[in-house]
């Protein structure tokens, strides 16, 4: 298939390959060995208010919440 960039260096990704990948909002862009490479991210909408709520009524505070991520970092 044939893409054509604008003036603007965008690029109209073609109906069929969007339809076979989903509808991404955001695409990872990558060059490798002169292949421009697309790979779509998935985003998800967060509710922070909602995350803050919930983390309070676990009784987990920020330090909770470091402790978990410098654990797991160790065990990586």
């Amino acid at each position: 298939m044939l893409a054509k960039v604008t003036s603007k260096n965008q690029i109209t990704i073609p109906k069929q390959i969007m339809d076979e990948i989903g509808r991404p909002d955001y695409f990872e862009v990558q060059c490798e060995n002169g292949l421009v490479l697309l790979k779509p991210v998935r985003t998800y909408d967060t509710d922070l208010a909602r995350i803050r709520a919930k983390m309070r009524s676990l009784g987990l505070t920020e330090r909770t919440v470091a402790e978990a991520v410098a654990w797991a970092r160790r065990k990586a």
